[in-house]
């Protein structure tokens, strides 16, 4: 019997506010296909890339299409790490209470609902990348 490569550890950072410009939705959209193709695949977002995991956005003023509620279903593709930097959130006035609930249901723990957000700081978002095989950041 041969062994099974193991899979390839993702990070896609995520620098840039929800709308805008397209970084958001496409950093989004390469998630999906990554995680469709059973990559272990997470998300960083630093910077203005905290914006897009706010609570109540409204997108009716800007004429796009609010793709927030996506990443609440990205625990049903088992992309279930989203690292959050502190620094970022408190650079911009927020806190965690600030940004949407994002779970995931763990199967091994009888499908209980646990939080996909894990705050770090910067030297522990700085190891976070490190720990990954490929790094994209949008």
């Amino acid at each position: 019997m041969s062994e099974q490569p193991s899979k390839k550890k993702f990070l896609y950072i995520n620098r840039k506010a929800p709308y805008g410009t397209i970084y958001a939705l496409e950093s989004l959209e390469v998630v999906l296909i990554g995680a469709a193709f059973e990559q272990e695949v997470s998300l960083a977002f630093l910077d203005d890339g905290v914006f897009q995991l706010m609570e109540g956005q409204d997108t009716t003023g800007v004429g796009m299409k609010n793709f927030s509620k996506t990443y609440r279903a990205l625990g049903d593709y088992e992309v279930r790490k989203f690292y959050v930097e502190k620094e970022s959130l408190a650079e911009r006035g927020l806190s965690v209470e600030n940004l949407m609930p994002v779970t995931y249901e763990d199967e091994d723990d009888d499908y209980a609902e646990k939080p996909s957000i894990i705050l770090v700081d910067r030297a522990e978002m700085a190891k976070v990348i490190a720990a990954n095989d490929v790094i994209l950041s949008f």
